[in-house]
């Protein structure tokens, strides 16, 4: 078996046995990925609070809350997409932590990149931004869209011949 994949029959280490096989830089790089985990979660909880109270003020207080207005729809769905970019920023740490490779993982970093450029394009005023601003946009998210399937399917065939190196 891989040093990814647990033996069944065999009873999983602690936590703390964990640690204590760790190399110094292991350590070093847990320690830092709590921290930021940390972080990020100080920083979803703000924007999820941020966009409550953006809503509830426009919508209660003001009473001017129009989801159908462009203006309206683009803050509320950039606040949320400013919540989910940061969720998965997070998720994207904690399964670093709980696995025994790389922190950086090309295909999470390309899916968060492409996560903010479309926030970017719900933010956009088409009114007022330029067409070659739009098309750099459109290249970005195309490119941006190659790459995550081919880094997608890099990694589906890998696991597919791990797989087969376990059976055979």
């Amino acid at each position: 078996m891989s040093d990814r994949t647990p033996d069944p029959h065999r009873p999983q280490p602690s936590a703390r046995e964990l640690w204590r096989g760790f190399t110094l830089y292991e350590k070093f790089e847990h320690v830092v990925i709590g921290v930021l985990t940390g972080v990020i979660a100080v920083v979803i909880v703000a924007a999820l609070w941020n966009l409550v109270l953006r809503v509830f003020t426009s919508l209660v207080l003001a009473d001017v809350f129009d989801p159908t207005e462009p203006a309206v729809f683009q803050m509320v769905f950039g606040a949320i997409f400013t919540t989910v970019i940061a969720l998965e920023f997070k998720r994207s740490l904690l399964v670093a932590a709980e696995r025994r490779f790389g922190v950086v993982q090309v295909r999470v970093v390309v899916l968060i990149a492409l996560l903010a450029v479309v926030r970017k394009f719900i933010l956009l005023d088409l009114t007022e931004t330029e067409a070659p601003k739009v098309f750099a946009l459109g290249a970005a998210v195309l490119a941006l869209g190659a790459v995550y399937w081919l880094v997608r399917d890099q990694d589906r065939r890998e696991r597919e011949a791990e797989r087969r190196s376990e059976q055979g």
